[in-house]
């Protein structure tokens, strides 16, 4: 119970601070608003770094369905075990976006554009295009377990000394792959969040835009089971 305990505290430490940065950076009168891309992808490595530092001397800092599966497919994790994980990593999501809806309320009430409410929340496309924004997250989530692969000790996940190199890996990651859909690489870090934009009662909100969602899960899972399989090939 307490590596599922520091999954969902990871999980949702990351969101807190991930789409921390980008409610910042998109809504009304925040003193970060405008900031940008780089801001963006640089708060995101940081959120990653500081979730893995906070969960992986319990629960191996996995933090992400696609890390989970990629560490099973590659034999470094029990199948039995994934189910729980993910679950906690959902939730874990789930709760993180509702701290930063919480932590930035006065500034969803100013914020009027559906799209940028959104946004901060769950990702979408930059140009809808079910082959190539599929393909997008496979090939960034590819990029993520297979270094992730080399970087995990032999059952568990990766460590508090490779929070430095997850993070960087992402940054890189969001830099390089993030402008057609926002890089999710992660299906927790968008279905979680997306559930809390259903839930929660946001002025101007719009919608969930629920015919996008399965492509940052099904994305990622395809590109972690072709990381591991590659892995184990090599």
């Amino acid at each position: 119970m307490t590596a599922y305990l520091y999954e969902f505290i990871g999980t949702a430490i990351l969101i807190l601070l991930g789409n921390g940065v980008v409610a910042n950076v998109l809504l009304a009168k925040s003193k970060g608003q405008n900031g940008g891309w780089i801001v963006i992808t640089f708060g995101w490595a940081i959120a990653v770094f500081v979730a893995v530092i906070v969960s992986s001397k319990n629960s191996g800092a996995h933090l992400n369905p696609a890390v989970s599966i990629g560490l099973a497919m590659a034999g470094k994790f029990s199948w039995q075990l994934v189910p729980a994980y993910v679950l906690a990593q959902i939730s874990g999501a789930f709760a993180g976006a509702v701290l930063v809806w919480l932590t930035y309320k006065k500034h969803y009430d100013e914020t009027t554009e559906a799209g940028l409410i959104e946004a901060t929340f769950c990702t979408a496309p930059a140009i809808p295009h079910t082959i190539n924004n599929l393909f997008t997250e496979i090939v960034g989530t590819f990029v993520l377990i297979f270094t992730i692969l080399y970087l995990a000790s032999p059952q568990v996940g990766i460590g508090s000394v490779d929070a430095l190199p997850v993070s960087l890996v992402v940054l890189g990651i969001g830099l390089s792959l993030g402008g057609p859909t926002g890089y999710a690489i992660n299906p927790a870090r968008d279905f979680g969040p997306r559930l809390a934009h259903a839930f929660l009662p946001i002025n101007h909100k719009g919608m969930n835009n629920w015919n996008y969602c399965w492509i940052p899960i099904i994305g990622p899972i395809i590109g972690s089971i072709l990381a591991a399989l590659v892995f184990k090939g090599l």
